[in-house]
């Protein structure tokens, strides 16, 4: 009886354990029953300092979630580390995300020069790089990078889309190009260049590049409309963005203004001016924060709620701000649905499935489309057209 005893207690402390072991959840670095680490690299500072609103308004947000309680019980610790819109400073920031801080994924980190620096160190470690804050094509790449994903509508496909409107609405169009000089730029161009076929080598009359060392573009912005153009393509970011639309006004320049996606941003717009901005067209996916038209929509006015409790010093009208929120919360909707799986893997694969799954900042009736063997996050788009206040969307979009 003595032996029974003590293999019945030797079996109930192994079934203890066994449950105990089941119960707990499947983790990699970066995860455990209480915590989530998250990294992050983004410019406070530097040329590209107007992008930090991204890091503010999520780890604000991230901050709201952990105040009603967490993901599924976990905190969420999102690290968001300034790398000055440097590559090497984003080399030195995102090995302390993974080799100090231990970071189980990186997530909506900012730009395009600065990312291509840590793609392949992150793929080797098999780090999910997702959504990173960039539109060019390489984030596209499921086959050589499966770990890094895009959260912009791939600067590829807004080039070849503009190619295709063009010829159907200007096919007689003389076009000036301003790029930026790299891949941003580079992506635009080619895909915009392809997509016009033979008629390319006719309808672009001009181009000009800028670094982002170049103090203006105003000689550049000079010797494009002295080309004769009567289409301007403006590739540009930042204040380069908001100084080429002001000199379109400034130089009396009165082509058909296209004006990126990522610059359609009330705040750049608004450091432009009115002069050279009536009339611009560009491809939009998404609502506009502080636009009229939008004033009612319930995702806008949550967001606002959001952002006057947690950070009041984000301008209303700042569509980065609105952008990022919504990355936030599309990230703690993989986290949820990641439960008590909270492997790279795992969140990967539910990362590079979200065919189908909208969020805060689309467009009503549009959706992602990223699936694992293609993680384009975006493909139908609407030409929009500024009035001078606002943006005019039709009613029918233009697809790729």
């Amino acid at each position: 009886m003595h032996n029974l005893t003590r293999l019945a207690a030797v079996t109930a402390l192994a079934c203890l354990w066994f449950g105990q072991a089941a119960a707990k959840g499947k983790y990699d670095e970066g995860a455990s029953d209480t915590e989530i680490r998250i990294g992050q690299t983004v410019p406070y500072s530097g040329p590209a300092s107007h992008a930090g609103v991204v890091g503010r308004i999520q780890t604000a947000y991230f901050r709201m979630v952990n105040e009603k309680g967490g993901i599924n019980g976990r905190k969420v610790n999102l690290i968001s580390l300034d790398d000055h819109y440097s590559p090497p400073k984003t080399v030195e920031a995102t090995r302390k995300l993974v080799e100090q801080e231990g970071v189980l994924a990186t997530f909506y980190s900012v730009g395009t020069a600065a990312q291509n620096a840590v793609q392949r160190y992150l793929a080797a470690k098999k780090v999910p790089q997702l959504m990173v804050g960039s539109g060019a094509a390489k984030w596209n790449n499921p086959k050589d990078y499966p770990w890094s994903t895009p959260s912009l509508a791939l600067y590829s496909t807004e080039g070849r889309v503009f190619a295709k409107w063009l010829l159907k609405n200007k096919p007689d169009a003389k076009v000036a190009i301003l790029m930026q000089n790299d891949d941003v730029g580079r992506d635009f161009v080619s895909a915009f260049k392809e997509a016009l076929g033979d008629k390319a080598k006719t309808m672009v009359v001009a181009e000009a590049s800028y670094d982002f060392t170049d103090p203006t573009v105003d000689s550049q912005m000079v010797k494009l409309a002295s080309s004769g153009a009567n289409v301007f393509f403006n590739i540009s970011i930042g204040k380069y963005a908001s100084q080429s639309m002001k000199k379109v006004g400034e130089i009396n320049w009165d082509p058909l203004h296209y004006i990126i996606s990522p610059s359609a941003n009330a705040m750049l717009m608004k450091a432009a001016g009115e002069g050279g901005l009536k009339g611009a067209v560009s491809l939009q996916s998404n609502k506009r924060a502080g636009s009229p038209r939008w004033a009612n929509d319930p995702d806008l006015q949550a967001y606002e709620a959001f952002r006057a409790k947690y950070t009041p010093t984000v301008n209303p009208g700042d569509d980065a701000g609105f952008y990022a929120y919504a990355g936030a919360a599309l990230l703690a909707e993989l986290l949820r649905d990641c439960g008590d799986n909270l492997t790279r893997e795992n969140l990967m694969k539910l990362a590079t499935n979200l065919n189908g799954r909208r969020t805060a900042y689309m467009l009503p009736g549009l959706t992602l489309s990223t699936t694992p063997d293609n993680y384009e996050p975006i493909t139908t788009f609407y030409m929009a057209t500024y009035d001078g206040k606002d943006w005019q969307v039709p009613e029918k979009p233009f697809q790729d």
